[in-house]
């Protein structure tokens, strides 16, 4: 019967818990709406004004339903650096494993930062600061794409202009102790992770989205060399098994990424 089993294994996946079944739930709910329009949509005791519909969706699979950003730790208000915050979802399953998290959410595209107030607002979570600023290696600014949903980075070939920055190496430098850094900052994580090569020993838990740009340098090699250096231990995974590889050069028919992948970082 191992075809079998082999058939049912994604259904079986799907269905295995109560988020699996609630993401099931939101995709016959809001898997036809079109894409780009500003969205309220609901999922357990939330409520969110999403830019997107089809990110929304991804955003629960990956975050409440598959629960990428789960850690331990006995620290009864962990430290949580959250890079790339966009509408919140990522802030609301936080603050559910740890309701009294000190949490700084960083979000660069300025809409989506309203975007993220309003939606904590709205769910009654009060105490995280909110960067409306890119994090990167300098507080100059950094030149940034917008576009639709959580497409905006520093290699966009959409309108571009330039946004206000922080240093993410100072707020690092301020932590006695990081129990989780998140960074997915669309193709800034390169430089930023080079600036903080040597500040992130006292990172518990370091999740990091990596995004190869094509045309530009992919970089990977420099990116997993600050992970080693710092002693973690590291799972490397990627939401999109591409068939064909060899030729087919695109991640998901994306006209300017090749490539993307998390990579979870652990003390052991």
């Amino acid at each position: 019967m191992f075809w079998l089993r082999y058939l049912l294994k994604e259904p079986y996946r799907t269905l295995r818990t109560a988020r699996d079944r609630e993401f099931v739930q939101l995709l016959r709910r809001y898997g036809d709406r079109p894409r780009h329009e500003l969205t309220q949509v609901s999922f357990g005791k939330y409520t969110l004004q999403v830019p997107d519909v089809m990110s929304f969706l991804f955003q629960h699979k990956e975050i409440f339903a598959d629960e990428f950003y789960h850690f331990q730790t006995t620290e009864s208000t962990p430290v949580i650096l959250d890079c790339g915050a966009n509408v919140g979802m990522s802030v609301l399953y936080f603050k559910e494993l740890y309701p009294a998290a000190r949490i700084t959410a960083f979000e660069a595209e300025p809409a989506i930062a309203d975007l993220l107030r309003a939606n904590l607002l709205r769910n009654v979570i009060t105490d995280v600061e909110v960067v409306d600023r890119a994090v990167w290696t300098d507080d100059e600014g950094v030149w940034f794409g917008s576009e639709a949903a959580d497409s905006s980075s520093i290699f966009s070939t959409a309108e571009r202009r330039q946004v206000p920055s922080v240093r993410l190496r100072n707020y690092l430098v301020a932590e006695e102790r990081i129990d989780f850094l998140k960074i997915d900052i669309e193709g800034a994580e390169i430089e930023v992770l080079q600036d903080c090569h040597d500040v992130l020993g006292h990172v518990q838990n370091l999740f990091v989205e990596f995004h190869s740009y094509v045309d530009h340098p992919q970089g990977l090699a420099g990116v997993m060399r600050v992970f080693e250096e710092n002693g973690f231990r590291y799972y490397v995974d990627t939401n999109q098994h591409r068939l064909r590889p060899f030729t087919n050069h695109r991640y998901r028919d994306n006209d300017v990424m090749d490539l993307q992948l998390n990579i979870f970082g652990y003390r052991p």
